[in-house]
């Protein structure tokens, strides 16, 4: 072909390919003149109007060509996983393949794929253990965002690698969310948009009280004007008129507004776990139709089966319910996929719920203490702790729990805990209601 044809040829020398038993010469071809022109590097694509996020084939670090599929077959785990997450948009499979084998600078590839975010990591097998390792980039500043490592048998590898797929999602979608919240806080107030106004409401909306609901709703009333369909503003401003309704006074009006914000944020949201299970879990509260509550908190899960989030509510709602058994696995859960979750406090709420109804009141102190730990402001924990502390005698205990209740929720009294009880037995509230006399509240 040299002197036949407009190209040029370099010889690369002989080369190990996979599945080809023996070496065989490799050729670059390129026209000749596109060969002499200098290389200039691809433009960068604009970033989406969402997070964006790509995740690159993992390295096997094990020398062990076998190990090759399982890290390939982990990444496409977890993309899919990720997918799920209707605000992220992930570069497919097929794209960030591409860089598989390559030393990648992550600033260049987040300018050739258009993405804020980059995942990588590595696979070492040692033994029969297998380590992953995997850590989350800021592509535009190259800063680590998290990293966190993995280990487990050979002999469990498909299991390790589903444990890998999910336990990565569900750290990852509250680590770029408060990522995005940081990013929209030094964004100029003239430039916003409906997702940014979303995003500066977030960090009012994590105490779950009255005082905090009034600064998010300004924000999401705003979001909701720019963009009347968005579910997820719409099911957070149903969260925040929960809060209103249920801690600041119950009034009728509020729970009206709660559930026909909820109802529109499944209408708008079938796709959107996150609103599905934020919504569903107002309904169950505002509503008490547990029906349409357990129906959108399954598809939520149904959706994305790493979202701590849905599982969280569920486990809540579940409680009620008298599903005590689902409640506590999916509390478990929630706390296993993602343990440093800004809303840590709800999976141990549902788990406190759970532990209350079945009469164990030890495992109900001890989760009802690890939500007020990881909420200090918010009630609801503090009420089921002197209520477990009622029903074990130990009112001396339950004093201060008490004293910290009605500093945060002033006239808060047995009467209030029979009306926001939301237990679906009537045994179980008045067992509640009980518990609260022993323990020393007032009675209203």
């Amino acid at each position: 072909m040299r002197g036949k044809i407009e190209a040029e040829f370099a010889d690369l020398g002989e080369q190990s390919l996979k599945n080809i038993a023996r070496p065989l010469r490799v050729y670059r071809v390129g026209s000749s003149s596109v060969a002499r022109q200098p290389i200039t590097a691809p433009a960068a694509l604009p970033l989406p109007d969402k997070p964006s996020i790509a995740v690159l084939p993992f390295a096997n670090l094990s020398g062990d060509p076998e190990q090759e599929y399982f890290a390939d077959g982990m990444v496409e785990e977890i993309i899919t996983a990720l997918s799920r997450i209707r605000w992220l948009f992930v570069i497919a499979r097929n794209s960030s393949f591409t860089y598989k084998g390559q030393s990648v600078d992550v600033k260049q590839v987040g300018r050739e794929l258009g993405v804020r975010y980059i995942l990588e990591g590595s696979v070492r097998k040692a033994g029969g253990r297998v380590r992953i390792t995997s850590q989350l980039i800021d592509a535009i500043t190259g800063a680590h965002l998290w990293a966190d490592r993995f280990d487990g048998l050979l002999e469990d590898v498909f299991e390790l690698q589903d444990k890998v797929a999910l336990s990565v999602a569900g750290v990852i979608e509250p680590t770029l969310r408060q990522s995005e919240i940081e990013r929209a806080r030094r964004k100029r107030p003239d430039s916003l948009d409906a997702y940014d106004l979303y995003l500066r409401a977030l960090p009012y909306t994590g105490a779950a009280m009255p005082e905090d609901a009034d600064k998010a709703l300004p924000l999401l009333g705003k979001a909701i004007e720019l963009e009347p369909d968005f579910a997820a503003a719409h099911a957070m401003i149903a969260w925040c008129h929960e809060a209103r309704y249920l801690r600041g006074g119950m009034q009728e009006e509020t729970r009206n507004a709660a559930l026909r914000h909820a109802r529109q944020a499944i209408a708008e949201g079938g796709d959107d776990a996150a609103a599905l299970a934020i919504a569903g879990f107002v309904i169950a509260v505002c509503g008490r139709d547990f029906e349409t509550a357990l129906s959108a908190l399954d598809r939520s899960v149904a959706l994305s089966s790493s979202s701590a989030l849905a599982l969280s509510f569920a486990a809540a709602v579940r409680a009620w319910n008298g599903d005590d058994a689902i409640a506590v696995e999916q509390g478990n859960r929630a706390l296993r996929l993602s343990p440093f979750h800004p809303w840590l406090y709800m999976p141990y709420m549902g788990l406190a719920y759970a532990h209350f109804a079945a009469c164990r009141f030890e495992e109900a102190i001890a989760a009802a203490s690890l939500a007020s730990q990881s909420n200090p402001r918010f009630t609801p924990p503090l009420i089921l702790h002197a209520a477990a502390l009622g029903c074990l005698g130990r009112s001396e205990d339950a004093k201060p729990v008490i004293q910290r209740l009605l500093e945060l929720q002033p006239g808060f009294t047995v009467a209030t805990a029979i009306l926001s009880a939301r237990y679906v037995n009537s045994e179980k509230i008045a067992a509640l209601a009980n518990a609260l006399r022993r323990a020393g509240l007032p009675e209203g």
